[in-house]
């Protein structure tokens, strides 16, 4: 059963290159699970988080809110790594 969970965009750039290519790192590292993001501040459609070029694609901004779903095993451990790496603004200090 897929986990779903909201996360604010903190960074002051949003996800640009930097950010969504650790996102991307992240999400492939997790073979087993199929990960979706989407951004609920601009309604775009759910897309695969494995892939740098889709994440971009959604455009996401500084305070975006953004929903990702995690469907596999481990999804909860899954949804707490992404957690750590949005309240950490992906490592970026602006």
């Amino acid at each position: 059963m897929p986990l779903t969970q909201k996360f604010r965009v903190l960074n002051k750039v949003g996800l640009h290159a930097r950010p969504a290519a650790k996102f991307v790192k992240m999400a492939a590292s997790l073979k087993e699970n199929k990960i979706l993001i989407e951004n609920l501040t601009k309604n775009s459609q759910p897309v695969n988080a494995k892939s740098f070029t889709c994440v971009l694609s959604i455009s996401v901004q500084q305070n975006d809110e953004v929903l990702v779903t995690v469907d596999g095993e481990n999804a909860d451990e899954a949804l707490r790594i992404f957690q750590s790496l949005f309240d950490t603004k992906f490592g970026e200090s602006e």
